[in-house]
C-alpha cells in the first residue's frame, strides 16, 4: 500500500452551531477552509452515547482520543459505574467486598478519596454516594471522605454546592467528610511534590486549615478569590479541635 494516511487532531477545534459565538468561525483560516472545499468531509459527535458516555455527558480529550484510535464506540468507566450505582450492584464488586470485609474484621475505617463534582471526566458525585451506600450496607461505621474540589471540569465555584449536597446526604448515613482539598494539589499531573505534599499532609497528618464548618471555610476561600481547583487543604475537626480522621497504616 503506497498511500499514507495521517490522523491529525487539532486540539480544541470544533464546529459550532452558532458561528456568531465561535472564535474559530471568526478567525481567518484559509488552509482549513481550502480542505473543506477540496476534500469530502463529515462531522463527528463527541458527547454522550456517541463516545460511550451517559446521554448528555460532555466528552473530553481522553475519551475522544480513545474512540478515534479504536475506530468504534468505546464504552467508558463512567457509564459502567453509573449502571452499577443505579442497579445497586456496586456492593457486589469483588474488590469492594474484600476491602469492606477486611475493614469490618479488623475494625478499620474506610477512607474514600476522590474528585467531588458531577463533571464526569475523572469522577461523578453519584459514585461517591454509591460507595457510601455500599459501605453502609456492609455494616461499616467509620467511613471518611477526603474530597477534592474540582473547578476545572465544572464551574469554578460549584464545590460549595457539592460539599453541601454530600453533607446533606451523610446526615442519614454512617460517614463524615474528613478533609477538602483543591485538585491542583491532590491531583497534580506534573508530579510536583510541593503541591501533592499539601494534600498528603492533610489526609495523613491532619495538617491544613482546621475547620468545624467546611462550607464556611470554602466561602472564605471564594472571598479571597481562591476557586475550587486551588483551595488549600481544609481539615474537618471535632469539638476538641482534633481532626475527624486521618489515614493511618492498615486503614482501607
Amino acid at each position: 500500500m503506497n498511500k499514507k494516511v495521517i490522523l491529525m487532531i487539532l486540539d480544541g477545534w470544533g464546529i459550532s452551531p452558532n458561528p456568531e459565538v465561535s472564535a474559530i468561525d471568526k478567525a481567518n483560516t484559509p488552509f482549513i477552509d481550502s480542505l473543506y472545499k477540496t476534500y469530502p468531509n463529515a462531522t463527528l459527535r463527541t458527547d454522550g452515547l456517541n463516545v460511550g458516555l451517559p446521554e448528555g455527558q460532555m466528552g473530553n480529550s481522553e475519551v475522544g482520543h480513545m474512540n478515534l484510535g479504536a475506530g468504534r464506540i468505546v464504552y467508558q468507566d463512567l457509564a459502567k459505574i453509573n449502571l452499577a450505582v443505579q442497579n445497586n450492584t456496586l456492593s457486589k464488586e469483588e474488590e469492594l467486598v474484600k476491602a469492606f470485609a477486611y475493614a469490618k474484621q479488623n475494625n478499620k475505617p474506610v477512607h474514600l478519596l476522590g474528585l467531588l463534582s458531577d463533571g464526569g471526566v475523572h469522577s461523578h458525585i453519584n459514585h461517591v454516594y454509591g460507595l457510601i451506600d455500599a459501605a453502609n450496607d456492609a455494616g461499616l461505621k467509620d467511613i471518611f471522605v477526603h474530597a477534592f474540589t474540582d473547578g476545572r471540569d465544572v464551574d469554578p465555584k460549584s464545590g460549595l454546592g457539592f460539599v453541601s449536597s454530600l453533607e446533606e446526604f451523610l446526615k442519614n448515613k454512617n460517614g463524615k467528610i474528613a478533609s477538602v482539598t483543591g485538585r491542583y494539589y491532590a491531583m497534580d499531573r506534573d508530579k510536583r511534590w510541593e503541591r501533592v505534599k499539601l494534600a498528603y499532609d492533610a489526609i495523613v497528618n491532619g495538617e491544613g486549615e482546621h475547620s468545624k464548618n467546611l462550607q464556611e471555610s470554602i466561602k472564605k476561600s471564594y472571598d479571597n478569590n481562591v476557586t475550587d481547583e486551588f483551595i488549600k487543604p481544609i481539615v474537618a475537626v471535632d469539638e476538641n479541635n482534633k481532626p475527624v480522621a486521618t489515614l493511618k497504616d492498615g486503614d482501607v
